[in-house]
């Protein structure tokens, strides 16, 4: 299947999303802007799979097997146990792939941003101190710039077996959001 760009029409009209991209990419971001155009119900992954104190929930297998059978869904495409069960079925994956700059960029702010406003995320955590960048090989602020290439390799051998659409910049989010994800099945309706 070819790699589709901001300007490409889809397909088909997508009821099973997968958002790729880097950490601070803007992927939760997306799947709430793609959820309101097409109606489709959002599952946000980190709030599955992380319980009280950082801690991995047990559920999480389970219930990320229940969502990738449902018929319609928009969700992160991250974890390691989670990705085989709903790229299986997905019908699409769009891909933030920002220039490392950008991303490092949001990165940092939304992680000074969460600390710094002590906001809850899931199941009652929050964002670890920033000191602690210096001392956690894990901080997000650490593992976010290591995962970039990786999370590239990951999503560009995908493009086989899924429709792949690769967004690099706002500009191209906006344009993919206002035209072909916009119009989509708009011909059909006629």
């Amino acid at each position: 299947m070819p790699l589709l760009g901001p300007a490409d029409p889809l397909p088909h009209v997508p009821r099973r999303v997968l958002v790729a991209g880097n950490a601070g990419s803007g992927k939760s971001t997306l799947c709430l802007r793609i959820a309101g155009l097409r109606d489709l119900p959002r599952v946000e992954l980190d709030s599955l799979y992380w319980g009280p104190r950082w801690t991995p929930r047990p559920e999480f297998a389970g219930e990320v097997a229940a969502l990738a059978r449902e018929d319609r869904w928009v969700t992160e495409y991250q974890y390691k146990a989670a990705r085989p069960a709903l790229l299986a079925r997905a019908d699409t994956v769009v891909w933030l792939d920002h220039p490392f700059p950008t991303v490092v960029g949001r990165l940092v702010l939304r992680t000074v941003r969460r600390r710094a406003a002590r906001a809850e995320l899931w199941n009652g955590n929050q964002e670890s101190p920033l000191w602690s960048v210096f001392t956690d090989s894990e901080h997000i602020l650490r593992w976010g710039p290591k995962s970039y290439r990786r999370n590239r390799a990951r999503v560009l051998a995908l493009v086989d077996d899924v429709v792949v659409v690769r967004l690099r910049g706002q500009w191209q989010v906006e344009r993919w959001l206002s035209g072909p994800l916009a119009s989509v099945g708009e011909e059909r309706a006629r």
